[in-house]
């Protein structure tokens, strides 16, 4: 089923610095309306990764790890683990609920639980968009596979699950933040892996690329095996809404293709939700539930979890711990609404 959603339209460029309205001292204002605060919830720029607070040092640590040990092995064998699935039950919603236990390490903007943020950054679109309710449900879900952080998941630790993500298997464009850990990373001189395209060929398609492992790629997967519903513009913005080095800085345009460039469109509308719609304040999540729940009934989703056996060694200085085989529930999505198989 292919779902026809019409192209973004605005006052500016896309790709361009976000028009910015001043609304009041504290706040400023999107064409769509959508007011974004000056700063984030501890005072300081959104994403600036140099500025003092209670939250850099824990971040730059974690980029430092991350940088260290996403490898393109390490990818790979991530991706094949994560491919062997067997189907057990539980809801969106029930998931959704899960990320009350989750706080992301990476982000230096926020330190409130992840279901927070994906309600927050889901009305922020539903207000400027509201006859695009796929994007409504991608918003909604885009975050999910944080739910890999939990013990019950596998607990992985937060290198492997969250931050921005990046190609492997070709250089690592100087634009990714704290680039320069990277110099620790075993692919960062090899002569396969260090170059523009490395292991890629110009104009291949972000399809046929490796990207760092982590809730993005993950949950990108899970839609694609289930044959989700949802627009390619959706399934791009689950996978890449961390990539910051491409949506931001323009890193790795040379990889793209016509699909890409299109999806790109949404993809730099649903960040600015996605980046400046965290906040304290909270939603009321009581009230927004029926909508999501009528959403997720309307898309036909009957959401279930597969199992798989993990068993690649998470080895690294910070957070060692002995290769172990453990039940990992992995997030499945289908069309079958009374679950038969």
């Amino acid at each position: 089923m292919t779902i026809p959603i019409a192209q973004p339209e605005f006052g500016v460029e896309i790709g361009a610095e976000e028009k910015k309205i001043p609304a009041n001292e504290n706040e400023l204002t999107l064409d769509g309306g959508f007011l974004v605060p000056e700063t984030n919830s501890f005072g300081q720029n959104f994403r600036d990764y140099d500025a003092e607070s209670v939250r850099q040092e824990g971040v730059e640590n974690f980029y430092r790890v991350n940088h260290i040990n996403q490898t393109f092995d390490f990818v790979k064998r991530m991706r094949e683990e994560y491919g062997k699935v067997d189907k057990v039950a539980m809801s969106i919603w029930e998931c959704c609920e899960l990320l009350n236990e989750v706080v992301d390490e990476s982000d230096p903007d926020l330190d409130e639980p992840q279901i927070e943020h994906l309600l927050q950054t889901a009305e922020a679109i539903r207000k400027d968009y509201p006859n695009e309710d796929w994007l409504h449900l991608t918003a909604l879900i885009h975050d999910l596979g944080k739910v890999l952080l939990l013990p019950s998941f596998g607990e992985l630790p937060q290198w492997a699950v969250v931050g921005d993500t990046f190609p492997v298997g070709c250089a690592f464009d100087e634009s990714i933040v704290h680039h320069k850990y990277f110099t620790q990373n075993e692919d960062y001189n090899s002569a396969a892996y260090k170059t523009k395209f490395g292991v890629y060929s110009e104009g291949c398609g972000l399809n046929n690329v490796m990207m760092s492992w982590g809730h993005d790629d993950y949950m990108y997967l899970v839609a694609k095996e289930n044959n989700s519903t949802l627009p390619s513009a959706a399934l791009f913005i689950i996978r890449y809404h961390s990539f910051y080095a491409l949506h931001k800085s323009g890193a790795y345009k040379h990889l793209m293709n016509e699909e890409d460039n299109e999806n790109l469109k949404w993809l730099q509308v649903f960040n600015k939700y996605d980046l400046y719609s965290k906040s304290k304040v909270r939603v009321d999540v009581e009230k927004v539930k029926p909508y999501y729940l009528s959403l997720i009934q309307k898309n036909s989703f009957r959401e279930r979890f597969a199992l798989i056996v993990y068993a690649v060694p998470l080895q690294h200085p910070p957070l060692h711990r002995r290769p172990r085989a453990v039940v990992v529930p992995v997030l499945f999505l289908d069309n079958n609404k009374n679950g038969e198989e």
